[in-house]
């Protein structure tokens, strides 16, 4: 068996021109939706993905403005700036690049952004909401997970998920929104005994662990669904993910491929979160 591909660079393609759409709609009742970035600091990985970010909501029609501050800016100073842009009514969505600088207190500046602005999902307001399973805007990289899960016609109800990996980010949010599909759900983390026998009970596996080629084909359940969230450099350069793709393609039924599997798909969500919470403003 050699799995199917989940081509992320199409399905996030063909949800842009849907968001597109909409927004060009939303325009015609007199709202453009608005998004407000903040990079701090000149890390070059973060610069290429505000980048990216303000390229992806100029081709839907998103309003987007990019707040590029110095290295050596107060908390206060960045807390102004987001109490700012919360009573701006131009702007619907506001993200805080990360990570950010050392001497900010990340945790202040999430819980600073309206949770009605909050486009990555990380306001505690909005994790309780997924939670017990309430309307909210959610993390990006998990709801494209979802969407992709989807795409394919995958039914998750009573299916066995292991998501590998227990971040705010990825690993919690995306564990809820499986269990809210109706799948049995696992997390495994660095302190999980088994990870291979969790594996192999696996219909799902959901891999955000950020260690290179980390799960292997005989690690998988044959026929299991494979979500790489991984983003790693190797020495040489090239990008791969956390599952080894070359030997879990020959195991698994479905997968991501690293890159243009999840990682599409997180700027895609980013901007149908953006969408959402212009569209909320209507009431």
């Amino acid at each position: 068996m050699t799995a199917q591909i989940i081509n992320g660079k199409e399905i996030a393609k063909k949800l842009r021109e849907k968001i597109k759409n909409e927004v060009q709609e939303l325009k015609g009742k007199g709202i453009t939706p608005g998004l407000a970035v903040i990079l701090v600091g000149d890390d070059p990985a973060s610069q290429v993905y505000v980048r990216n970010k303000e390229k992806a909501c100029q081709e839907v029609g998103i309003y987007s403005e990019i707040h590029h501050l110095s290295e050596t800016i107060s908390q206060s100073e960045l807390i102004n700036l987001i109490d700012k842009l919360n009573t701006n009514p131009q702007i619907h969505g506001i993200l805080v690049q990360l990570p950010i600088p050392a001497h900010l207190n990340e945790k202040e500046v999430i819980e600073r952004i309206s949770p009605q602005k909050d486009v990555d999902g990380f306001h505690p307001l909005n994790a309780g909401a997924l939670f017990v399973g309430e309307k909210s805007l959610q993390p990006c990289t998990p709801k494209g997970c979802l969407y992709l899960l989807k795409e394919i016609g995958y039914d998750l109800k009573g299916k066995k998920a292991v998501v590998v990996g227990r971040s705010n980010i990825v690993g919690k949010p995306v564990a809820m929104m499986l269990l809210q599909e109706h799948a049995t759900v696992t997390i495994c983390h660095s302190r999980t005994k088994d990870l291979k026998s969790e594996l192999l009970q696996a219909d799902v596996v959901v891999a955000a662990v950020g260690k290179a080629n980390f799960i292997k084909g005989d690690m998988l359940k044959p026929g299991a669904v494979v979500l790489d969230v991984g983003i790693n450099r190797l020495e040489n350069g090239k990008l791969v993910g956390d599952v080894d793709f070359e030997t879990a393609k020959e195991k698994a039924s479905w997968i991501t491929p690293v890159p243009g599997g999840v990682g599409p798909m997180t700027i895609a969500m980013l901007l149908a979160n953006t969408l959402e919470a212009a569209q909320n403003t209507l009431g």
